[in-house]
């Protein structure tokens, strides 16, 4: 288990909020968002952290100058971001592309990057002092759609924080856009990659119709019914190639091809749904967002930088999670990832016409979300790669309890591995703890 520096406190010094509005004219159009952007459950704002090491070869340049400048050139390209939202008839989400610009903060921390310990890793302390939601601004409509905040460090190092709203994009349309920012930082004229809208492509057919189940969004009480989910405390976890071979050990061998991220899926969901203590008849569902960009035929653009991602879901009886083994769980797993094609996708672009664009149900359900293959760490605004990029927090910030972030990270020494922030009570989170500990056959750390 990582230990944060969560009571690490210091003093955050920022200049007033100001627009940054592209450097040239750009189109005033509406662009309509897809169907799988607009549903409910997206619409709220992602923050993202990324920190940087003091570069000598940099000189006295500063980061906030650099990016507020590189920012109103990608801007240019990536205009929509400069615009607003607006609902239309069946709640229909598009962007008023105004030019009115994205939100920016300069500030000053007195601290440096060495005080928020090694390695870096959700949960930060401060964190709203590095995002600060300026008033007025954290809407889904009429309010600015981007966020940037750049906090300069004692040490020479800097911060740049993020708050996305996700109707935009999913994680690898915003890495895109990060990486282009980073290219223009460094003096590029033109991204590396270009910009594709075309969000038509991921419109509702006419007419709509469903041909999957799609137990995620079924109706029902979106209360969390399972015990003990206040006073919630977030812990992160580290799982390098000792304690993933520790849980592979459990694994079948008709399972043994099943990937990382799928047996720590099984892995965590089970161990979860023990700490909880439902009612071992409850069905408990697990649930991931899946990148279905490869699944089209042809695929999507390269470029396309709107939402691509569908939820899919695993579901169990309490009792079966908690007493049968890990291949249960596992094989549950993937078979729901195995289900989602072209045509699943469709499905659900016609399920949020139907349904009027529902929010996932989120009682007895866990869903983590796969971020190890974005290398959101790889932004370069010329000092180098990031000493941590990522998720700011562990999930704690949309749905307590129910969603987690699976990411890259190194542990002491350098070692690399993956790394979950996992939020539950206190009492649960000890027993899960005690769980996870029985599988790898580890001593809690």
């Amino acid at each position: 288990m990582l230990q944060s520096n969560t009571s690490l406190t210091f003093v955050v010094r920022r200049r007033a909020p100001e627009l940054i509005a592209p450097i040239a004219p750009t189109p005033r159009e509406l662009k309509p968002l897809s169907d799988i952007d607009d549903q409910e459950g997206l619409r709220y704002h992602v923050p993202g952290i990324h920190f940087y090491h003091r570069d000598p070869k940099m000189g006295n340049r500063n980061p906030a100058s650099v990016i507020r400048e590189a920012l109103a050139k990608v801007l240019v390209f990536y205009y929509p971001f400069a615009g607003r939202l607006k609902e239309g008839s069946a709640r229909k989400l598009m962007v008023d592309c105004t030019g009115e610009g994205v939100l920016f903060i300069e500030a000053e921390a007195e601290v440096t990057l060495n005080e928020f310990g090694e390695p870096l890793h959700p949960t930060f302390p401060c964190l709203e002092e590095l995002i600060y939601d300026v008033p007025g601004s954290g809407g889904i409509i009429d309010s600015p759609l981007l966020l940037i905040q750049v906090t300069h460090l004692l040490c020479g190092g800097f911060i740049v924080a993020s708050r996305l709203n996700h109707t935009m994009s999913d994680a690898h349309g915003f890495r895109q856009f990060m990486t282009a920012l980073g290219e223009m930082a460094r003096g590029a004229q033109v991204p590396s990659i270009l910009p594709v809208w075309q969000r038509e492509l991921l419109f509702a057919r006419d007419p709509p119709h469903v041909t999957f189940a799609h137990r995620e969004y079924e109706e029902g009480t979106n209360n969390i019914t399972t015990t003990g989910m206040d006073e919630m405390t977030e812990k992160s976890f580290f799982f390098g190639p000792t304690e993933v071979a520790s849980i592979r050990r459990l694994v079948p061998q008709n399972l043994k091809s099943c990937s990382t991220f799928e047996v720590l899926a099984a892995c965590l969901w089970r161990c979860r749904t023990i700490a909880l203590k439902p009612n071992l008849e409850e069905e408990m569902r697990f649930m991931f967002p899946f990148d279905a960009r490869a699944k089209f035929n042809p695929p999507l653009p390269i470029g396309y930088y709107g939402n691509c991602i569908v939820l899919t879901s695993a579901i169990s009886t309490a009792r079966d999670l908690a007493q049968k083994p890990l291949s249960h769980a596992l094989e549950l797993v993937t078979n729901a990832k195995s289900i989602v094609t072209e045509k699943y996708v469709k499905s659900t672009t016609d399920l949020m016409v139907i349904k009027g664009r529902p929010n996932f149900n989120h009682a007895r359900s866990y869903c983590i979300s796969n971020l190890t293959k974005f290398g959101f760490d790889e932004t370069d605004f010329g000092w180098g790669k990031a000493a941590y990029g990522g998720p700011a927090t562990g999930g704690l910030n949309i749905i307590p309890g129910v969603v987690s972030y699976c990411m890259r990270s190194k542990k002491h020494k350098g070692e690399s591995g993956i790394m979950v922030p996992i939020c539950l009570s206190s009492r649960a989170m000890d027993k899960f703890i005690e769980e996870l500990n029985n599988m790898l056959i580890l001593d809690n750390e």
